[in-house]
């Protein structure tokens, strides 16, 4: 091998080394690191203490607004494996959920539920039920319900729609 041969590697990785400087440094000044904001800090007002609730508020007029019962019959398929809806009707692998909106929860004596849904000490209002509806683990933990819920907020507000109107006394919206 000649010199000039060595030559020519040597300015190869010198001219590479250059340019991978070149371009780092140029990337520097294009993106200024020193100026961008990755986060902002949140301060909590002075004497208070974060709290988790596993209550949202929502507007329920335009919630419902969303729906409508003829989209929640349909959706209801989904729920139709496990519950019944009407009146006549029994329990199956869920409790029949005729007459479920304002009643206590885990109030039908002849089905079995689950601990944590016995202990739970409210009735299905409409907050409740949607909240429940969004994801029945993660509202009251330890229920033995295996659906994942309903995440489309139309689905959700048509299928409580639905439920509302299966009653002896279906509530006025609010």
């Amino acid at each position: 091998m000649n010199s000039f041969e060595i030559n020519k590697i040597v300015a190869a990785v010198i001219i590479t080394v250059l340019v991978v400087l070149g371009i780092s440094k140029i990337s520097n000044v294009i993106y200024d690191k020193e100026s961008a904001v990755v986060a902002y800090k949140v301060e909590a007002p002075e004497g208070s203490t974060a709290q988790v609730s596993t209550e949202t508020t929502i507007d329920l007029t335009s919630f419902f607004a969303l729906g409508d019962i003829i989209h929640g019959e349909k959706v209801f398929k989904k729920c139709a494996a496990c519950h019944s809806i009407a009146e006549e009707a029994g329990n199956k692998i869920g409790p029949k959920l005729w007459n479920v909106m304002f009643r206590p929860v885990a109030s039908i004596t002849d089905y079995k539920y689950s601990k944590s849904l016995s202990d739970y000490k409210k009735e299905w209002n409409w907050e409740e039920i949607n909240g429940f509806l969004t994801k029945p683990s993660k509202w009251i933990k330890g229920n033995k319900m295996g659906f994942t819920g309903l995440k489309d907020e139309r689905d959700r507000a048509s299928v409580i729609l639905y439920l509302n109107q299966n009653s002896n006394n279906p509530k006025p919206l609010p």
